[in-house]
């Protein structure tokens, strides 16, 4: 057996890099090897409770939201046809584009007692404050729906991709076993798709544990909120990163959650063609209501604060757009950049590293790193300050001794500190991007390209990032929306005097100035559209319809 040289350069400089990237995590965790009683003690008389009960709350709430809204929408796209099917079934994804807290800031202008819709109800039935009961948008509930409205597409995607691959004999072996249509759905489609279903659902549930703008603009105490009240209120950063330690044990157990939940179903391809079930065509009022249905999500999710940020913006333009806010666009724009970049490249050296190396420690530390996607960005911010700031405690007390020279915040008070939080935050979104692409390259062409005299860094410069380069740009694209749009690592690291759009937004409407907060949060949408677009391209090309000499039959066993 021929045994691993464990002083590979490729080795050494996986496990260098994935110790960097890991560190902030790593430090989180150790963290609660450092009791703070005092601290624990008012937390648990205090708060402890409503941030435990309102984060699990919040992310169930969501789940069990975007199930219901996403699975059955899936099931109508990829069931039915009726009027304007080809266009809504991109039209839906639209929500993605929209950050749950933009979505908070456009429905509390719109629903708030001052607010058109509640004035005009007092105008047209003469009525006064207390005459009238009107849902409270800041409320628990009302993050819900926010959460909800934007995030069901992780459900929708997965769910209609299981839906979609389903084969057509497998109804009418149904049929044949005295099964009727809704049983049909209930006893065999929803079981096969479940595993999907709930990966989406897992997904939506990790997004809500980790946001921060909706729950602090609504006043909810949640983990993400306690975290920057400890951290800033009591001035107790291991305290703060004991409760970020927590939240994310809250999210591993969601994970492995999800993982029992499928391990015992397996889904195989036989090696024969697979004809899917076509789709059954409505027409007149039922496939009207079928497109009315379909678009509702859309409405309340996409349309409605579109129009409500549009006409803010309009009142409040020539105010707003100045070299200030031209400033913000380009400190969002090269701080994704950058961002963008160093991510893409660390998943092209991570994943011709697996490619390379058979050796399971190489792909085990490498799915490591990849799980900063599924940890909040406020942990991972936290785990980031604690050790930037001890370095440049350390680096100041050597060119003092040295140099009797005090250079101040090199590490965490710099742009270095945010880049390094968003490589490890969404260094798995280009990773999958990658992987994907990588996967597609045949290894007799890296056999070949050896022969010819090539070495590992030549094949990977010259060969695979060619042939990656639709893979390379959509990781760099969705790496460069999620910094757009992220907010509560942006708002723990960002240097002094430095805002992005996102941080912007959330300044302007924490102080109730809505109507200007309408400008940057419009510019976050329209960016977070580009891969709204991209995405359903590339799930359209996936489509099972379209590559149905590549697929085999679909079996489960349980």
């Amino acid at each position: 057996m021929k045994r691993y040289n464990w002083l590979n350069p490729w080795f050494i400089s996986i496990v260098f890099c994935c110790a960097i990237l890991a560190a902030p995590i790593a430090l989180v965790f150790s963290s609660l090897a450092f009791p703070q009683p005092d601290v624990w003690q008012h937390l648990f008389e205090t708060v402890l409770s409503d941030y435990i009960v309102n984060s699990l709350l919040l992310a169930f709430g969501v789940g069990v939201l975007v199930v219901c809204i996403g699975t059955p929408l899936a099931w109508f796209i990829a069931r039915y046809e009726f009027y304007g099917r080809k266009q809504i079934k991109w039209i839906v994804l639209l929500p993605m584009a929209m950050p749950a807290y933009i979505l908070a800031y456009s429905y509390t202008g719109l629903l708030d007692f001052s607010g058109p819709l509640q004035s005009y109800l007092r105008v047209i039935f003469d009525w006064q404050y207390g005459d009238y009961y009107f849902p409270e948008i800041r409320s628990l509930n009302g993050a819900i729906l926010m959460l909800s409205l934007v995030l069901y597409p992780y459900v929708y995607m997965l769910a209609k991709t299981a839906f979609s691959d389903l084969p057509a004999n497998l109804e009418e072996v149904s049929k044949s076993l005295g099964i009727s249509s809704n049983q049909y759905i209930f006893k065999v489609v929803f079981p096969l798709a479940r595993p999907a279903i709930l990966m989406g659902a897992a997904l939506a549930m990790m997004e809500a544990f980790a946001d921060y703008g909706t729950v602090q603009y609504f006043g909810i105490s949640t983990f993400t909120t306690g975290i920057f009240r400890t951290w800033f209120g009591l001035a107790n950063g291991i305290a703060a990163a004991q409760l970020a330690a927590m939240l994310t044990s809250f999210v591993v157990l969601l994970l492995v959650l999800e993982y029992f939940s499928r391990r015992k179903i397996k889904y195989y391809f036989q090696g024969q063609k697979m004809a899917v079930s076509k789709r059954q065509v409505l027409t007149g009022l039922p496939s009207f209501f079928m497109m009315i249905l379909c678009v509702l999500p859309v409405i309340f999710g996409f349309i409605v604060p579109i129009i409500q940020l549009l006409g803010w913006a309009f009142d409040s333009f020539s105010e707003q757009f100045d070299s200030a806010f031209v400033g913000l666009i380009w400190n969002s724009f090269y701080l994704a950049s950058i961002t963008a970049i160093c991510a893409v490249s660390l998943a092209l050296f991570f994943a011709y590293a697996k490619r390379l190396s058979r050796f399971k420690p190489v792909h085990l530390i490498v799915s490591f790193v990849g799980l900063g996607y599924a940890l909040p960005g406020t942990v991972i911010a936290i785990g980031a300050l604690l050790i930037l700031s001890w370095l440049d405690v350390q680096i100041n007390g050597i060119t003092e001794t040295w140099f009797d020279v005090s250079v101040g915040l090199v590490l965490s008070g710099t742009l270095f500190a945010l880049v390094l939080v968003y490589c490890i935050r969404f260094l798995a979104v280009a990773m999958h991007n990658i992987d994907t692409g990588m996967a597609r390259i045949k290894p007799s062409i890296d056999d070949a390209a050896k022969s010819l005299g090539h070495g590992s860094f030549s094949i990977l410069k010259n060969i695979h990032v060619p042939l990656l380069t639709s893979s390379v740009f959509s990781a760099l694209l969705l790496v460069f929306v999620d910094v757009m749009k992220e907010l509560p690592a942006t708002l723990i690291l960002r240097p002094f005097n430095f805002n992005t759009l996102a941080v912007k937004t959330f300044e302007l409407a924490s102080d109730e100035r809505l109507m200007e907060a309408a400008l940057p949060a419009l510019a976050i949408v329209f960016v977070g559209i580009i891969p709204v677009v991209f995405l359903t391209r590339m799930t359209e090309q996936n489509s099972p319809r379209r590559s149905l000499k590549s697929k085999g039959q679909y079996v489960t066993s349980q």
